[in-house]
């Protein structure tokens, strides 16, 4: 005996329902599923990828353009193109400022350096007037019309201790800056990078360019001069001292006949308020101020009267070719380095208000004085 199952066309067509609707429901959950593990599983590096979750009607743009990159690499792709041209635009734009940047920078360099290299021999016989400040002029002794502010706390000065009696020898000169940062209010000309308050590491527009004006007409007149602008303030402000004794004792070691030390600074006033200043005919100068230490302290300086003679021989020089060229001379118990040799002494040229123009002008009067001096 045979058994037929006989199925009906009606329950053929159930199955074939269930069964569609099976594999619908499994290829809905897939691409669910799918979607969500996309939005959570970003790529770190792709900003594209980015954009599918923040913006989903993008997804089947992506989609189709990963598709056609299989097939045809070189195909061009919207959405890259301009994500891709925004990005070189801004690139541009910012490496086109640098270069302006750089190019201006470069030009007043270039300006600068080629101003440290003209001289113009300053002129005698022309009128001199002090430009009055709110800061009064302090003393305690005068000698032939040079002041003196003495601030030790046991030295009591004579005639005899200021008389410049003193001959130093001129073979060599060294300048150097103990606090080399130390820089000027900035104008349209000498325009500079702070890296600190009145301070920058840039020599062309600190007190080392101050130095290098004065390097130069020294050069001028014949005297052989050693410039150092080594950092002694940077990246530590404490400290300097030292680190300028070991520099400036290297450089005695390497040039024996040398009696002249300047240490080159500018008034530490903070501020632009102060700029004590002179109109020497028709040009503006800064006014400077010797600074000469001593034994008053305690250290050994047996030589620090020399030094103050050195000093007031100077200055009244200046108080006769150009009065008020100069501030009253000070006196205080710290050596400065001083020790180091018979002619040796700090020179203040400015303060925080005056420009660099101001403190270059300066250096073309103040070598005109040491001409006469030192010859």
């Amino acid at each position: 005996m045979i058994n037929l199952a006989v199925i009906e066309l009606k329950d053929i067509i159930k199955y074939l329902i269930k069964i569609t609707i099976i594999i619908l429901l499994a290829v809905s959950l897939t691409k669910f599923f799918s979607s969500f593990k996309t939005k959570l599983n970003v790529e770190k590096k792709s900003f594209l990828s980015c954009l599918d979750v923040v913006i989903p009607s993008m997804i089947d743009v992506n989609e189709n353009e990963e598709n056609t990159k299989k097939v045809d690499k070189a195909e061009i792709k919207p959405l890259k193109m301009a994500l891709e041209t925004e990005l070189g635009v801004i690139n541009a734009l910012e490496k086109n400022g640098e270069t302006e940047a750089d190019e201006t920078s470069s030009a007043n360099k270039e300006e600068t350096e080629a101003d440290a290299g003209k001289v113009e021999e300053a002129k005698t016989g022309v009128k001199t007037e002090v430009i009055e400040t709110n800061v009064p002029e302090k003393y305690t002794t005068e000698y032939n019309g040079v002041k003196i502010r003495n601030e030790t706390d046991n030295i009591k000065l004579t005639k005899a201790m200021l008389k410049p009696d003193v001959t130093l020898n001129t073979k060599n000169i060294i300048i150097y800056h103990t606090h080399t940062c130390e820089s000027y209010t900035k104008t349209e000309k000498y325009k500079y990078k702070s890296t600190g308050n009145f301070r920058t590491t840039d020599i062309n527009y600190s007190v080392a360019r101050v130095g290098t004006e004065l390097t130069k007409y020294l050069k001028y007149y014949g005297y052989n001069v050693i410039h150092d602008t080594t950092l002694y303030d940077y990246p530590s402000y404490s400290a300097s001292y030292d680190r300028s004794l070991k520099g400036v004792a290297k450089l005695l070691k390497k040039n024996k006949d040398t009696d002249i030390l300047f240490d080159i600074h500018r008034d530490a006033i903070g501020d632009s308020t102060y700029a004590p200043t002179v109109k020497i005919g028709e040009e503006e100068a800064a006014q400077m101020m010797f600074v000469i230490g001593s034994n008053g302290g305690g250290s050994e300086h047996d030589n620090w009267n020399k030094n103050l003679k050195f000093a007031v021989k100077i200055q009244e020089k200046a108080n006769e070719m150009y009065p008020g060229l100069f501030k009253p001379i000070i006196l205080r118990d710290s050596r400065y380095n001083q020790q180091l040799a018979d002619g040796a002494s700090i020179i203040e040229v400015g303060a925080t208000g005056n420009t660099l123009e101001q403190c270059l002008n300066s250096m073309k009067y103040l070598s005109k004085v040491l001409k006469e001096v030192l010859n």
